[in-house]
Parts: C-alpha cells; structure tokens; sequence
C-alpha cells in the first residue's frame, strides 16, 4: 500500500516540476559503452559479437543452400515439362556455387517418376493400358468403324 501511494505521489510532484533532477540522474546512470551494459567485460561483448555474427553468416549460408535446391528443383521440372527458363533460378544456383543439388528425398522421387514414364512408354505399359480397357467397346468400335469403311466402299465402288 506504501508503494502505492508513494508511486502515485512522486507521479504527481513530477507533473508539477518539482522533482527537476530525475531525468539528469537517469541518463548519467546508463552507460554509454554496451558492454557494460549488457553486464559483461569488453573482451567478452567481441567475442559474443563475433559468435553473432557468425552463426548469421551460417544460417545465410544455409538459406541460399535451401533456395539453390528449390531453384534447381524448378529447373529440373520446368525442363521435364518444357517450360520457359527462369533467370532468377539460375542466378540462385550460382551464387550458392557449383555443389547444388536435389535433397535425396527429391532425388528418390525424380527417379520413381522417371522409372513410372518410362514403363508408360514401353511396349508392355502400351498392353497393360490396352488390359484396362474394356473389350466389349473396343469390339464395337471396330465393328462401327468397319461397316463405315464398307459403306464408304460400296458408294464409290460401281462392282460392289
């Protein structure tokens, strides 16, 4: 209670002017070097500074890893699937530097896809597309397609 009414006190003399050094003692009192202020010896805010600023550079160095990786990823597909070239990937692939590549996982994914057309390609992907098919329909299309060459046969042809 004390505390409170003494704040609320010295709040009020303060408005008024009358309390006129507070602030002079505030800025004497913080010091103008920051490693005093940060409670510690010069020698160690350098070597807290430079531990700083090196794990900064790691994680830059990490981040434009990662964003190399996503760019050659787009590149990959953009050729995969013949899209235009992007500059902008292929200035992140060279600023992170020649050792850029597919994450593995990417890698096991890139190489299921292309074992996948591969086998579409194949003769034998062609029969299995062929078995899923119904044979039903595929008999009554030939069947259709051949009574039409026929009838086209016979109006051209006098003999028929």
């Amino acid at each position: 209670m004390a505390f409170l009414m003494k704040s609320m006190l010295s709040n009020q003399v303060k408005n008024l002017g009358l309390g006129g050094g507070g602030e002079e003692n505030k800025e004497e009192s913080t010091p103008s070097d920051p490693a005093t202020a940060a409670g510690m010896t010069r020698e160690e805010y350098e070597e807290y500074q430079k531990q700083v600023v090196e794990e900064k550079m790691e994680r830059d160095a990490a981040f434009a890893q990662k964003k190399a990786e996503r760019a050659c990823l787009r590149v990959h597909l953009r050729e995969k699937y013949r899209l235009p070239k992007s500059e902008l990937d292929e200035n992140q692939i060279q600023m992170a530097g020649d050792d850029v590549g597919l994450p593995e996982d990417l890698q096991k994914m890139v190489a299921e896809d292309q074992v996948e057309e591969e086998d579409k390609d194949s003769i034998l992907g062609q029969l299995q597309s062929i078995q899923n098919m119904d044979m039903d329909t595929i008999k009554e299309k030939a069947q259709a397609t051949f009574t039409e060459m026929k009838q086209a046969a016979e109006q051209k042809c006098c003999m028929m």
